[in-house]
């Protein structure tokens, strides 16, 4: 057995495959779901993503952040970053250094960011750690599901709900006519 690919996703990433979900950030998604490879996690960027999805402009309420987070967290490698943490790459955007530590000490072989700031710190990055730093589209090229996987799955996916809500429009068909016979 091969071992997974060790992935740092950086906010956007995950936010974009939580929130959105269609294109892209879908196949990243079902990446992750289906054990292609495995995201890392630290608390700093746990904590990131969750003072994100709590931005009103998303307009999420408590319940689904909760359960975009369970959609995500299970499928995490936790990672503890020492003290003190891995030398980067200075980064302009101090927001964006968790990753870089993150990619360090939990020894990952691609960071996924559509970020500016670690994009441009990429070729350094790579020689100081041994970690690519890519965009969303750069990494689904390489290393995760083709479309037409991706088309494969979702079309499994939406049978499977398809099957469940008819289920259950007839468990409740049958309720209610229950309900309306009996005296």
């Amino acid at each position: 057995m091969r071992a997974l690919l060790r992935v740092v996703l950086d906010t956007n990433a995950v936010l974009s495959a939580l929130v959105f979900g269609a294109g892209p950030a879908g196949r990243l998604r079902l990446g992750w779901q289906q054990g292609f490879f495995v995201p890392l996690v630290s608390t700093a960027t746990v904590q990131e993503l969750i003072r994100v999805l709590a931005y009103p402009k998303f307009g999420l309420s408590r319940l689904e952040q909760d359960e975009l987070l369970a959609d995500y967290l299970p499928h995490t490698q936790a990672v503890r970053i020492p003290v003190p943490p891995p030398t980067v790459p200075k980064c302009r955007d101090p927001l964006d250094m968790p990753f870089m530590h993150l990619a360090v000490a939990g020894k990952a072989q691609v960071l996924v960011s559509g970020d500016h700031d670690l994009l441009a710190l990429a070729d350094v990055f790579e020689k100081a750690s041994g970690c690519l730093i890519v965009d969303l589209d750069s990494f689904l090229r390489v290393y995760s599901l083709s479309t037409e996987d991706y088309t494969l799955a979702r079309i499994k996916e939406f049978d499977e709900a398809e099957a469940k809500l008819t289920r259950l429009m007839q468990t409740s068909k049958s309720q209610s006519k229950n309900e309306r016979e009996a005296p």
